[in-house]
């Protein structure tokens, strides 16, 4: 298990981890994400060991990691977001420098090198200097280097940014199929499509902190039930509109054409009672949904966006009655 507990981390005057609370279980393809300087990499570079927090206590299989950090980077495989290619290195020769800098030689060692580079796709191009490998896959050599010690958790700090479809595709088949082996995956990213499909569990991060963390479906779930209403209907638009602004469960109206958007809080049974009371007054109304919840949905309204998502809409107060 991976815990941080009321971690602060500042870099001058820039306070990137604040007040910090995370707890990720052994087996979990956790995805953290967040805006460009949110303090996702800090999280990823703390577990790494390759930075210290100010404050705070950051456990890794309920060990300390700063009183025994040396002995806890062995169960730990880094992919930082830049590669770092060494050049003048063929593919191989990369491999074995970072299996010497582990303590790691043999024959085994060796076999375990090519099955590696095989599992990323690159054993055919073992001779090849590493400075002349594709973005795509130069990353796919630092994963198989982050996990020539066969390391029980492994970091990836945005696998994904920059890689063309093709590359993208096949790296996060790798992540899929090292999730399955029982490995804990924490993945970063600002992309909220490279989480969504990827993971089992997902912290959402904004300004330093974690805004809301749980399993995948759980957090969809809990946004779809704060996800506006939309109701389409043929007319009746300003009668309708009165009847929803009386309603205690409407905490906004918007309009656009013959679709009415409404921020409601509420139950099923709510929902039911509300679209009842349309129906009963004579309003035609055509469909009545719940719009669809989505990762872009729960970083809008978590990171204070959300009126990113109703600009098409028209407020209230423009409303005439055609």
């Amino acid at each position: 298990m991976l815990l941080f507990e009321n971690v602060y981390k500042s870099y001058g005057h820039r306070q990137a981890l604040d007040n910090f609370n995370l707890r990720i279980h052994d087996g979990a393809m956790f995805g953290l994400i967040g805006p460009n300087g949110a303090g996702k990499t800090t999280v990823i570079t703390l577990l790494a060991g390759l930075i210290l927090p100010d404050q705070g206590t950051i456990r890794i299989d309920d060990m300390d990691a700063g009183d025994r950090i040396r002995r806890l980077r062995k169960r730990i495989g880094y992919v930082p977001a830049e590669s770092g290619m060494i050049p003048n290195l063929k593919v191989f020769e990369y491999m074995s420098f970072f299996a010497n800098c582990y303590d790691l030689s043999g024959a085994k060692v060796y076999r375990r090198m090519q099955q590696l580079l095989d599992t990323v796709g690159l054993l055919d191009r073992g001779n090849q200097y590493v400075d002349t490998l594709s973005p795509g896959q130069q990353k796919k050599l630092s994963l198989a280097r982050a996990l020539l010690q066969d390391p029980k958790y492994l970091l990836l700090d945005e696998p994904l940014a920059g890689l063309d479809p093709q590359n993208s595709y096949d790296f996060r088949q790798v992540i899929a199929n090292m999730a399955d082996s029982g490995k804990t995956i924490v993945i970063t990213s600002h992309v909220l499509s490279d989480i969504a499909d990827l993971c089992t569990d997902v912290g959402i991060m904004d300004k330093g902190k974690i805004v809301l963390e749980g399993e995948m479906d759980t957090v969809l779930e809990e946004v779809n039930q704060s996800n506006p209403i939309i109701i389409s209907m043929e007319s009746g638009m300003a009668p309708a509109v009165r009847i929803l602004r009386d309603n205690p469960c409407v905490k906004s109206v918007s309009i656009r054409n013959r679709e009415v958007l409404i921020g409601f809080n509420g139950t099923s049974d709510d929902e039911t009672a509300l679209l009842r009371s349309l129906v009963e007054k004579g309003i035609p109304v055509r469909s009545f949904h719940r719009e669809k919840g989505n990762f872009e949905a729960v970083f809008m309204k978590l990171t204070g966006n959300e009126e990113r998502r109703v600009t098409s809409y028209e407020a209230e107060s423009d409303l005439s009655e055609g």
